[in-house]
């Protein structure tokens, strides 16, 4: 059995090409995950001094 090298090539290609995006979903998840615990963070820090808790207000 003889492999075609354009076939083999090919194959190759999208192999590397899926395990790039599916490894970009964990880098976008992440990316995700921190972005909302910042957002998450700083709504508190506003609603501590909408409350007007002492030595949280900058």
């Amino acid at each position: 059995m003889q492999i075609n090298r354009k076939h083999f090539a090919s194959a190759i290609l999208i192999s590397m090409l899926s395990m790039g995006l599916l490894s970009a979903c964990h880098t976008v998840e992440g990316v995700g995950k921190d972005i909302e615990s910042a957002g998450d963070s700083i709504k508190d820090t506003a609603q501590d001094c909408h409350d007007d808790q002492e030595g949280n207000c900058p």
